[in-house]
């Protein structure tokens, strides 16, 4: 999930691109869809694909990493997502693939089923029954999905509140920068639980192992630094092939190939060896792994299901949102298709071992900054990534584990770093309260307890705030026309709970109108409402009607931010 900001990708599309998309009426000229699009477009969505998977293939293998499963199953989900994703996603620029959102989930449930695995297995076999009952749960995952998008429950994106959306992945980034410091500085955790995880890392630190650290703090220093450099030239080359490029020679350096000991300077002994590179399989097809579904029922596996579908949807859904604003076409996703896509595409990767496949927004983003202009380039990004697995996996296996962790501990830090806490505190105070609760919450317990915290906090105080029981869930409007003005008035209050409902009364309005919302009767609009009624405005108007908010004059903002909550 990146990433400055989860949902809101940082990006400006090139001027080559606006000059070729106006016709002489100044009209937008959209790139035409299936085989059409590829002979018009194959050029520049070929380009950007090759560039996407230079940043995609070390990120594959990181949150393979992460998530406690072989490099593989992140090579894997990579090349499922381009290749198969691309002629059936519902967006036209995102980047399917894995993401590190769902490391922290996948290795949570590696982490449940070694507890449930059978008497008598050895270690061996322990990790193997983990894992193939994981990739279970990723295909029940996907079936999910699948009857997400039957159902249209693409909707459902505009539920959860802004500021617990953002907490789940704050949540999500301190898991994943804890978790990959350890394997930075070159020493392994005893304790799976993640406040202990988080708690030692002062003890990790005492013992890093020194030249393992170099690695890492080496390949941070690029990773920060080299987005800094003004030189179009050095920005040539992602920050994460860099990385590559550089870490490869010092793994060599430092012998990581073959299993030594060495002194430092306070004359400790420390281990090196192959274990510290990216481990493949001789023959790509060895790195196929079949789930086995024995145990999908239990509780837990039920538990897994549930929490792999509703955050691999919820990512999607908001990437492909906020890839649409990126989009210099405007063009803007079908979310029902893109549920039922990624379901397939998770069915397919679970089945051949790889992991969860999601819209990836720094992947994404990266895309539409290259130029890309139709669902092609998430085409070639995936065959790409092949030709890589099958020419250059001895390259592959050079690269240090520790490389990859600090390219993982970056994108974490990135989601919960001290602005996604700043941003959410100037949009109100109540949102702050919300997001750190969902944060440690999800720390303390799972993620599905994390979001369902801060989801009831967030009712709790739009009751405390005067919200009506009975309009907690239901909205209240009545829609009035006079000629080619519609007026919604709405009563009680338009809060996350109700949205749903009231989109679905303003998406029957005809577009090319004046649309006037007045919440002059309703007591309370919160934050999530007000950010989507911007986006909802803005659309309408993009399609040549006019939309105003009316009767906030007497309700009080609770912060200074434009979309901060109003309350009378």
């Amino acid at each position: 999930m990146h990433v400055c900001k989860p949902f809101v990708a940082c990006a400006f599309t090139s001027s080559f691109i606006i000059k070729t998309i106006f016709m002489n009426n100044n009209k937008l000229l959209v790139p035409a869809d299936g085989i059409v699009g590829l002979k018009q477009n194959w050029k520049e969505d070929l380009l950007s694909g090759f560039i996407v998977s230079l940043i995609a293939l070390p990120l594959c293998l990181g949150i393979a990493m992460a998530s406690g499963v072989p490099p593989m199953a992140g090579i894997i989900a990579g090349v499922i997502g381009g290749l198969i994703l691309s002629l059936t996603s519902g967006s036209n620029l995102t980047i399917n693939g894995p993401a590190a959102g769902l490391a922290v989930i996948v290795l949570m449930s590696i982490d449940g089923f070694r507890k449930l695995a059978p008497e008598g297995l050895t270690p061996d076999q322990v990790e193997l029954f983990a894992y193939q009952c994981t990739l279970a749960v990723g295909v029940g995952c996907g079936v999910l999905q699948l009857l997400f998008g039957l159902v249209k429950a693409g909707v459902l994106s505009n539920f959860f509140p802004s500021s617990v959306v953002h907490g789940m992945l704050a949540a999500i980034g301190i898991m994943i920068f804890a978790k990959q410091f350890h394997t930075a500085v070159g020493v392994k955790p005893e304790s799976k639980e993640m406040l202990d995880i988080i708690l030692t890392i002062p003890i990790s630190i005492m013992n890093m192992n020194p030249e393992v650290a170099l690695i890492a703090a080496v390949s941070l220093i690029i990773l920060i630094g080299l987005p800094m450099i003004k030189n179009k030239y050095t920005k040539m080359i992602p920050a994460p092939l860099w990385v590559v490029l550089i870490a490869i020679p010092l793994g060599h350096y430092f012998d990581l190939e073959h299993d030594h000991k060495y002194l430092f300077l306070d004359g400790h002994e420390y281990n090196l060896g192959p274990k510290f590179l990216v481990s493949l399989p001789a023959n790509v097809m060895d790195g196929i792994v079949f789930p086995r579904f024995d145990y999908l029922f239990t509780g837990f596996g039920i538990q897994m299901m549930l929490t792999y579908s509703l955050v691999a949807s919820l990512e999607s859904l908001l990437t492909a949102s906020a890839i649409d604003k990126l989009d210099p076409f405007k063009r803007v996703s079908n979310f029902n298709r893109e549920l039922f896509a990624k379901g397939s595409g998770n069915i397919l990767s679970s089945l051949l071992g790889g992991l969860p496949i999601i819209a990836e927004v720094v992947r994404s983003s990266a895309n539409v900054n290259n130029g890309a202009k139709t669902r092609w380039a998430n085409f070639f990004h995936g065959l790409f990534l092949l030709i890589f697995i099958l020419f250059l996996g001895q390259m592959i296996h050079q690269i240090p584990l520790a490389a990859l962790a600090a390219m993982l501990m970056v994108t974490g830090y990135r989601l919960a770093s001290p602005k996604e806490f700043t941003k959410t505190f100037k949009t109100g105070k109540e949102q702050l309260f919300i997001f750190v609760t969902t944060i440690i919450v999800t720390l303390a317990t799972d993620l599905l307890i994390g979001i369902a915290a801060g989801i009831l906090v967030k009712l709790i105080i739009h009751t405390v705030n005067g919200v009506p029981i009975k309009s907690l869930f239901k909205p209240f409007l009545t829609i009035n026309q006079q000629g080619d003005e519609y007026v919604v008035d709405v009563e009680h209050s338009a809060i996350f709970s109700n949205y749903i409902g009231l989109k679905k009364q303003l998406d029957t309005l005809p577009h090319g109108k004046k649309i006037t919302l007045d919440f002059t009767n309703a007591r309370l609009v919160d934050h999530t409402v007000m950010e989507h009624l911007h986006e909802l405005g803005n659309r309408y108007k993009e399609n040549g009607g006019t939309f105003d908010i009316v009767g906030l004059d007497d309700h009080k903002p609770l912060s200074a931010h434009p979309f901060a909550t109003r309350k009378i």
